[in-house]
This record gives structure tokens, sequence and C-alpha cells, in this order.
């Protein structure tokens, strides 16, 4: 029944083959398959695209406007649809302001619990600032037995331009008759006396009011009380003379308590936000909302950088000493006065230690000084006061960027807002705390009985989240990281940490890949928090590869055969125990070890390599590498253990320079040393969209496209109509639709929503004129060959071999099932990947020594994708190229050549280099994660 299942009747869409399925409701789904066999198809294409379609259609009557033309999926019906949440890996966010904090909600909840239980803490003398009430007056005077007599005295404040006389008039026409002076009550007609009075021979009145100003002892008495707590009468008395004194002194209530011997002790309260002659702001939500002009800094507006002198421009080596000239503004003949007075001068600081060993202390000398001598930062003062100077306006815009905002320090936040402290903590320490050790403080964080009150819930849903980014391997991370710098693993796993904090339940939660970027060790953790959802009563339906979580599966959809044209149908579904039983697929088979990538029997021996010389960027802690030249290497470790950053912070820049130049500097080690003069040129090939525009497509990236374009120019037709290749390109006017300009659809701007992207009515998707599809090959028009899979479209074009070899070498990196035409918006990370590897392979300077370096290149591939992928990367090696990849998957791990393990952990518990060498030499270290998880695949 459609209350127990998702009934999908005839589902077409894209290559299924009319597909009909049952997926139980509140289970954990795993949709696998070989790359291309319509996994996304079935997941995101139908199930997702029905559950929006339905969405919109609940929505105003300013979005259904569109409805008609949104298009349904390809499928004859759907029963028992839940509302659709898919969580895909991308980046999702361009806005400069997006933290992680913000993207969880975390953040959220922290501005709610500073602003309900914060403390403001003067920063002058450490003492909270207090806004006082009437309650605390009285508190404090029943702290004194029954029948103390106490005074409600108000200070005397001038208003601006009225003189003490024309006050105490005022203030006698309200009603109130004496003041005191200096502990003495005297009343207001014998002060009006003396200041209109031309005789001043009064001692006591001129000392005080000779010049008619209001002396700090000058206070308006309010009432003369007795205490009595017994009586309700007397405590409402006393109540009502304090509000009125607090509204006569401007916020200000004196209290003189006297005792036996007449002496009197003096209690001053206010009901003003006041300490230390600092006027403070209130805790608000807004105060600590960056998004907020109240709440931002007012340096950085709230985005936490600025245009300012960029430390890597200042000291491009950090291997350096300050006696080495880290400091390069403070190089020649003139400046490097600023270098030598520094030396001299500075007490105590170790001239002779680099510069990324400095500690905190030593770093705030060298930059901005002391008493004894001046830094980076007044060199840089003394430039701009000589910027009329041509040569100083040069020197300053050599060493500016972007660099974090020296107010808030990055923080975004305004200054203040860190005088509010939870147990002692500022807002802005919180979110610069790995999450895993802001996990530990909420875990133990000490409030008081009024705090815990009003900040239960809130303290709930912040640490929940906090667990759920622990669970899921994200703990190195904070909550300040910017969310564009995440990569498409991270930003998928916190959008799930975003679902599971909302703890919805009878939804659909489609996920794709969510395992990619994890270590198996975080495999684990990933599949404990999608089975809390599903125990949430959610259904979660995966699109997944990885071993691990298809064996954790309650359900399992097999798509197959093969992929593309080949594929499109339910090779199997059931259980775990049903595949191992009945099963007789590719996946299935790679599951019960009937197939095997096979660990290569020989590695090939490194002749020429590169040596990283003490890396020390981030959490990397002097890491000493090797990288041998023409073989493929493969760096692993935990997610955060220092993988990237060995490769894009060290590596590459480093490598980069040497090849430019013989003196090139290493950035970020000591030095890169060894055999850099064999690599002629560095490609890095990432996830990022092929081409610049939504037109660019596989076909035209490998540049097979113009031989086709020149193909259909040659037909008889085109010749008669005066056709040239130009008019079978829908990136120039001629013969592409005018409507859409060769796009095949049209983008609606949603106010609020994503952009719809609705077939265009003119050309129905076709993105060419009509006219142009008249030109013909062997029955088939410009936009049939570019609806075609790379599969048929080599056995259409067996008679054109230029043709073909371009797009046999799509099918080797196994991208057969994708469309000729098929828009680079619509592929996943890897695939543009691999379709950048494809042209590498085809045409990509093959005379040159290249080192490669991929990021993760397994994602989206099936264990049977994986075995062309490693064939592809051996023709890489065979024609003399090398291979750096930065990968998880235990497949590509074991047919490494060289095997660099990082870790132990992630964040600052990473960064130590645990192993180098061949793969097998990795099981002897009881550190390495890795290790644990590759024993079983060196078996195979």
């Amino acid at each position: 029944s459609a209350q127990n299942f998702i009934q999908i009747k005839g589902a077409r869409q894209n290559n299924l083959k009319d597909i009909d399925i049952n997926i139980p409701k509140n289970q954990l789904v795993v949709i696998t398959g070989v790359s291309g066999s319509g996994k996304s198809s079935l997941a995101f294409d139908t199930l997702y695209a029905e559950g929006q379609r339905r969405y919109i259609e609940s929505l105003s009557a300013y979005v259904r406007q569109f409805v008609g033309k949104i298009e349904k999926p390809e499928v004859d019906y759907i029963k028992g649809i839940a509302p659709a949440i898919a969580i895909q890996q991308k980046v999702n966010t361009s806005n400069p302001r997006s933290t992680v904090g913000t993207t969880t909600e975390i953040y959220d909840y922290l501005k709610l619990l500073f602003a309900r239980a914060g403390k403001t803490i003067s920063p002058k003398n450490g003492e909270e600032v207090k806004r006082h009430t009437v309650s605390d007056v009285l508190t404090k005077l029943h702290e004194y037995s029954n029948g103390t007599k106490a005074q409600v005295l108000a200070p005397i404040i001038l208003e601006e331009g009225r003189s003490l006389e024309k006050e105490l008039e005022i203030i006698l026409q309200k009603g109130f008759t004496r003041i005191s002076l200096k502990k003495r009550l005297i009343t207001i007609e014998e002060v009006l006396e003396f200041l209109k009075s031309d005789d001043k021979t009064d001692q006591f009145f001129e000392s005080f009011l000779g010049k008619a100003k209001v002396s700090n002892e000058l206070f308006l008495l309010i009432d003369r009380i007795s205490v009595n707590q017994e009586s309700q009468e007397n405590i409402e008395r006393i109540g009502d003379s304090v509000q009125t004194c607090f509204f006569e002194g401007h916020g200000e209530c004196v209290i003189e308590v006297f005792g036996e011997n007449e002496e009197s002790e003096i209690h001053s309260f206010s009901n003003k936000f006041e300490l230390d002659g600092i006027k403070f702001e209130e805790p608000s939500v807004n105060l600590f909302t960056f998004n907020n002009p109240y709440g931002a800094c007012k340096t950085c507006e709230g985005f936490g950088t600025v245009i300012g002198i960029d430390e890597d421009k200042v000291v491009p080596d950090k291997s350096l000493s300050v006696y080495e000239n880290a400091v390069a503004c403070w190089k020649g003949e003139k400046m490097i006065e600023w270098k030598d007075e520094f030396i001299r001068h500075a007490k105590d600081f170790p001239i002779h230690k680099p510069y990324f060993d400095l500690d905190n202390q030593q770093l705030d000398l060298l930059w901005n000084g002391n008493s004894h001598v001046e830094g980076i930062n007044a060199f840089f003062e003394y430039l701009q006061s000589n910027a009329y100077k041509i040569q100083y306006r040069v020197l300053i815009s050599r060493y500016k960027g972007k660099t974090a905002c020296p107010d808030c320090k990055g923080t975004r936040l305004r200054k203040d807002a860190n005088y509010v402290k939870i147990d002692g903590v500022g807002i802005s320490d919180l979110v610069l705390m790995p999450i895993e050790k802001l996990n530990a403080f909420f875990q133990n964080i000490k409030l008081d009985e009024y705090q815990k009150g009003v900040s239960k819930r809130v303290t709930f849903e912040i640490t929940k989240r906090l667990e759920f980014l622990c669970e899921l391997g994200l703990g190195y991370l904070n909550l300040n990281r910017d969310a564009r710098t995440l990569s498409g693993g991270e930003s998928q796993r916190i959008q799930l940490v975003t679902s599971l904090g909302s703890t919805l339940t009878g939804s659909m939660y489609i996920l794709d890949e969510p395992s990619i970027g994890m270590h198996s060790k975080d495999t684990e953790r990933l599949l404990k928090v999608l089975k809390q959802l599903r125990d949430l009563r959610n259904t979660v339906i995966v699109v997944e590869h990885d071993e691990d979580v298809i064996k954790q599966a309650d359900y399992l959809i097999d798509m197959g055969p093969l992929a593309g044209s080949k594929g499109g149908e339910i090779t199997f579904e059931g259980d775990m125990i049903a595949l191992a039983n009945e099963g007789n697929t590719l996946t299935s088979k790679y599951l019960k070890g009937e197939l095997v990538i096979p660990v290569p029997e020989k590695r090939k021996v490194p002749k020429y390599k590169l040596e990283i010389v003490q890396a020390f960027k981030h959490n990397l802690k002097q890491v000493n590498a090797t990288i041998p030249l023409h073989s493929m290497v493969v760096i692993t470790g935990v997610s955060g253990s220092g993988k990237s950053t060995l490769v894009k912070e060290v590596l590459v820049p480093s490598l980069f320079n040497k090849t430019r130049s013989e003196e090139g500097e290493a950035k970020n080690c000591l030095a890169l040393e060894g055999n850099y003069k064999r690599v002629k040129h560095i490609e890095y090939v990432d996830q990022n969209p092929i081409g610049r525009s939504s037109r660019s497509n596989p076909v035209t990236y490998i540049k097979a496209y113009d031989s086709i374009r020149s193909l259909f120019a040659n037909q008889n037709v085109a010749k008669s109509r005066g056709y040239a290749p130009a008019h079978f390109s829908f990136n120039v006017d001629g013969g592409r639709c005018d409507a859409c300009k060769g796009d095949g659809y049209i983008t609606v701007e949603m106010q609020f929503m994503a952009d719809l992207h609705l077939k265009c009515d003119e050309c129905k998707g076709s993105r060419f004129k009509p006219e142009i599809l008249d030109v013909k090959v062997r029955n088939k028009s410009i936009t049939d060959v570019l609806n075609m899979t790379v599969d048929d479209a080599i056995d259409f074009f067996d008679q054109e071999k230029d043709i073909q070899s371009k797009l046999e070498v799509l099918q080797s990196v196994g991208l057969g099932y994708l469309g000729l035409g098929q828009s680079s918006n619509t592929l996943s990370g890897g695939e543009a990947q691999r379709i950048k590897l494809a042209f590498y392979l085809t045409e990509g300077n093959r005379d040159e020594s290249i080192l490669f370096i991929f990021d993760e290149p397994t994602t989206g591939l099936h264990f049977h994708d994986i075995h062309y992928l490693l064939k592809a990367f051996r023709k890489l090696i065979d024609k003399g190229h090398s291979i750096v990849i930065i990968e998880h998957n235990l497949d590509v791990i074991k047919c490494a050549d060289w095997l660099i393990d990082l870790g132990p952990e992630g964040g600052d518990k990473g960064g130590k280099l645990l192993y180098q060498g061949a793969p097998e030499g990795i099981l002897k270290v009881k550190e390495s994660h890795t290790a644990t998880y590759l024993l079983e695949k060196l078996k195979n």
C-alpha cells in the first residue's frame, strides 16, 4: 500500500526503461550500480523532481503561473511520495557571510544563548555589568534589621544650559522640599535664598555652591524611610520612592543607611547599563549578528576580511628568521634600517628563529612592537604617512591583499559583543574553537540557576548539532569557517546536520554519495547518523557506491546491468541476505568477492623524486614527504589530517615556483628538493565544472565537436544552403536558436526560490533553428547526435575514425554513458574530473612531463568503473607523466606505487606523517586508521 511503500509505475526518465518499483518507507534504502546505470535518474530526476513539483503546486499564485511549464518526470504515476529533501554534493552558497555556524543553525542558537544568558563583563576590572532594579534596592535594604533608618537620594544633574538656581526652582515646583548637601539636610528655599543673595559669607554654602555648580555631594531627598520587612505597605512605599529616585536621578539612586552611632553607609544603584565610565550595549540577538549592521564589525562590515597588509606577502618564506630577511619589506639599502633597528632593540626576541616557530607573543612583538622598538605595522604606517611619494605608494601596494580584519580578528562581530560572556568565554572565542573542543565545552558548561532556566532548550539544540558534526567526522572545522571553502563532501554532511537538527519526521531524504571525502573510519559514524535519520520515521534514500554503506542498507536497489542505453533496469531489489543468495549483478559479484580489483603484482620503483622538507602550513607538523615521479602516489588519512594542505598549499606552489625559476622559493616548507626539473608542467584536475558556461559539454571539452560540425557542414544539404561549420555551433549566432541562445532552455528567475529552467518554446530543447535540423548524417540531425550517449556515438561514427578515437577516450575513463551534449552544470564533480582526465589522454601536452594532481577521482564510481580509472592512470604514467591522488577509496590506495599517510586524527591532532612507502608497509603502523581498513583489501 501507499502507506508503507513509495509506488513508482512506468518510470522512463532519461535512460530508465519503463521500470516499476515499490520502495519501502521509513528504511535506509541504497541505490547502487555502475556509473550511468540510472541511479540519479530514479532518485533525483524522478522521485525528488516529482516531490518538488508537488511542493511548488502548493505555493502562491505567483509561483503557480509557471507550474504549467514545468514538465512532470516521465513516469505513469508515483503514489505514497513524502515531502522530498535532496542533499547533494554541492557547495550551495556563494554568500561571503555564510559560515559553518550559520549553515548548521548553531550560530543562531549561540546568538540566542548569549542574548538570554550572557553576562556583560567590564574589560577594565572584570566585574559584571548590571542594570539595577527596584528589587535590587529592596534586597539590599532588607539585609538590615527592622527599624533601620535610611534616606532615598537622587543626584542632582543639571540639564545643558540650565543653572543650579533654575534647576532647584523646577524641583521645588515638583513638590520636593529638601536636599542633602555633604550629608546635611537643607531646605531648597535656604539654598535658593543663598544663591539669590549678594551676601556670600556663609562658608558652608560658599564652599559647595559658590560657583553655582553641582557638587558630587549634593543630592535631592526623595524619601526618609524605616526598614520593615513584614509591612507590605512599607515595602510598596520604598518601591515607589526608589522608582521616583531612578527617574529624578536620570537612572541613579543612592541609599544612605544610618547606623546606631548616626554613622551612615552609602549604597549606589543605577538602572543604566554602565560601569567604569563605559556605556555598554545590552545583550540582544542583533548584537551578535554579523549579517546585521548593528552587530557587524564596523571595519569589515561583517565579512571578516579587509584589504590590508597581507602576512603571506610580507613574510613569503616562513622558514626564514628575521635575521635571514624573512620580512620581505625590510630589504634594500634604505628599508634594511628598520630590520637593523628591530634587531638592536627587540629585547629577548629570537632573531635566528624561523618565522613559523615564533609563538603568539613573539609574533605580536614583531608586528606591533613595544615601547622599545617599532614593528612591521609601524613600518607601513610610516609608508602611509609618506604616501605622497610614488615609490612609497608602489611599495605599499606590493604588500596589500585580503587579510583578516584587524579589529574583529576575522570573527566579523563588533568588538564590544565579546564583553558578553558565558562561563567566562565570549562568542568569538567559541566560533574559533574546533568543533570537537566546542562540543566538549558545552558538555561541561557551568551555568547558574537563572542561566540554566532560560537556556535549557537552546543548549540542548546546540549540543545536539555539535554531536552530529563530530559523529560525521567534521570536528576539525570551526563555526567561523567560510561555507564557500568547504569541499562538496563537507558541504553535504553539514546539510545533513541541518536536516537532523530540524528533527523532521515523515520526510523523504535523498542523498548523493554522502561517503565521498570520508575515510573508512568516518563512514561508520556516517551510517550511525543516517540510521538516526531513519529512526525519526523518515525514508532515507542514498545513491552510493561505498561497500560499507551498501552492506548496512535495509533495502538495496541495484541498477544496470551496464550504463547509458545498456542500463536503466532494476537488476536486483531486496536486502543484503537476498543479494548474497540470489544476486547476479556486477555489484553482488564485487561484494561476494567473485570479482575484485587486483593488487598490482609489481609496483613501480621510483627513480626520480621530489622531497618536501618540513612542511608547516595549517596543522602540518614539520612533515618531510617524498613524492616519487613517473608513478602513482596516493595521499590518504582521515578528514582534516592535512592531505589537501600538503598538496595544494605546499607541493603545488613550491613546485610552481621551482619550475619557473631555479631560485624560486618553496612555499610553506623549508625547501623543495629533488628532481623538480623533470616536471615541465602541473595540472590540478579538480571537480569544478568543465568550461565556463552551461553550454559546455563533454564533446566540446575534448575537442571532438569541431570534427562533428565539419562532418555536418560537408553534407550536400548544408553545402547547397551555404552552411559553414559555425552554423552547427550553439556558441555563436547563425544556426542556434535565437530565443535560448543555444541552451535549449530558458531560465526564469524566481524570487526567494531557486531559478526555474524551462524547456525553450521555440526550439523545444533542440538548441538549433528548424532548418539546421534538416541536415542529417545517416538519418541523424545534429540534435540527435548530441542526445546520443558516448557508447552509442562510438558505434554511430564507425566510419569517422578521428571522431571515434576521441570518444573512445571518454569510454576508457568510464564515461560511456554520458550524453555528448550533456550540459556541464548537470555533471557531478567526479564526472567533470574524469572528462578532464580524458582530455589529457587525447590532446593534453603529450610530449611534456606533467605532474597530475587528482582530488578524490573516484567520486561517483562503482567498483567496476574503478578498473577503467586505474587503467587510464597507468596510460598517463606510461606516457612519462606523474600522478598524485588525494583519496580514501581502498581499491585505489592498494594499487598505489607509493603511499603517504597523514594523521592520526583531524585538525590539531593530525598533520603528522605516519607512513610513506609501498602500501604493504603501512600495516605495521599501529597509529594509522588507514592500515586498519587496508588489511583486508591487500589480501585480495
